[in-house]
């Protein structure tokens, strides 16, 4: 049976001030509606998989509020870390904790922050990888570019798998230049590493086990306890000693080296949730290219303005008057401008923040 795992961590640095540690994206009604990314996450998966076969891997700051957004999903199915040690260690603990209660479980992994527009065809697609990783292949989805973009990583593929759609996976690489994401595009042979997974649990677990002992050591160590009264004290005594690192690196590069990763291309309106610029292009805006986001339209007035996202997260009117490509976000304590060709450098505003001593904004 397939069970889903939504890794729910990081704070959104990018969209700071409007996400912050404590209540960071994913919890966020960033998706144009009412429900958070993670709400519609789940929402997402429910024609996949039941909310009892769900799982939720997050900090312990953030249990709380995950499980008040997803209420239909067991409370033994939300993970705690208790600090965070990168996607292997996240990941793993799910896939060890699954393995103990289904040892031959279907796992497969979707992050908390990204956005589709198709969910019709992201079902389809995620069954063809349900069934190539029944066959013992580790399995991921990847997203057929629509332009190179410098921001994701890159799965390189080979030939067919198993008479298609699905396809071998040679090798993984890194975000690219501009230049090389354009080669890579136009190659045909290159997908946008989306961060999905879908594998059979024994087999992830064999290959961690063979890659990263001491990672598979250590959350297998932990899933053990996890549902007996010993959890958080075995918790608390392995998880500092486990390394940090991505399961890109740590498993699936690695994996791919030795013909074992095989990928389904996707091609239903998938976006990662990283910046304010990504949200003006996903939300739905005006004629003249404005975007008001997790707010109230009637709390923004924009005058000879053109292609400029507003956040009124606070209950003050926000009006903009002969500007155009910008990104206005008004919270309570905190107020951003900047250029939306900028978007991405938010997050060294948060560095600078962080060494100047205002954690507490942050």
């Amino acid at each position: 049976m397939l069970h889903a795992v939504i890794p729910a961590g990081g704070s959104g640095t990018r969209l700071w001030p409007l996400s912050r540690a404590d209540h960071p994206k994913f919890l966020l009604p960033l998706g144009g509606g009412d429900a958070s990314l993670l709400q519609l996450t789940a929402e997402r998966l429910a024609p996949l998989v039941p909310a009892e076969r769900t799982y939720v891997v997050t900090g312990a700051g953030h249990a709380a509020a995950v499980a008040r957004q997803l209420p239909a999903v067991p409370g033994d199915n939300i993970l705690v870390e208790p600090a965070p040690k990168d996607s292997c260690a996240a990941v793993g603990l799910a896939a060890a904790v699954i393995a103990r209660r289904d040892p031959e479980a279907v796992m497969g992994s979707f992050h908390a922050d990204h956005l589709v527009a198709d969910g019709e065809r992201f079902t389809e697609v995620v069954g063809c990888a349900v069934a190539g990783a029944r066959t013992g292949m580790l399995m991921t989805v990847g997203i057929t570019p629509t332009h190179p973009d410098t921001g994701y990583g890159y799965l390189r593929c080979g030939g067919v798998y198993d008479s298609g759609p699905a396809r071998k996976v040679e090798a993984f690489t890194e975000k690219p230049t501009a230049e090389v994401a354009r080669g890579y595009v136009e190659s045909g042979d290159h997908l946008w590493n989306a961060g999905m997974f879908i594998w059979r649990v024994d087999v992830f677990l064999a290959e961690l086990a063979r890659q990263a002992p001491q990672l598979h050591d250590g959350v297998t160590r932990i899933a053990a306890a996890w549902d007996g009264p010993d959890r958080d004290a075995v918790l608390g005594q392995v998880w500092p000693e486990l390394p940090k690192i991505s399961v890109d690196y740590a498993v699936m590069e690695g994996a791919a080296a030795a013909g074992l990763v095989a990928t389904v291309p996707g091609d239903f309106g998938w976006h990662d949730i990283g910046d304010f610029h990504t949200l003006g292009e996903v939300l739905p805006g005006g004629d003249d290219g404005n975007v008001v986001v997790a707010g109230p339209v009637a709390q923004v007035l924009s005058c000879d303005t053109t292609g400029t996202v507003v956040v009124p997260a606070s209950d003050r009117l926000v009006v903009t008057l002969g500007v155009r490509d910008l990104v206005v976000v008004d919270t309570p304590d905190a107020v951003l401008v900047c250029r939306r060709d900028r978007a991405q450098d938010v997050k060294q505003l948060v560095d600078q923040l962080r060494e100047r001593g205002n954690a507490a904004i942050l």
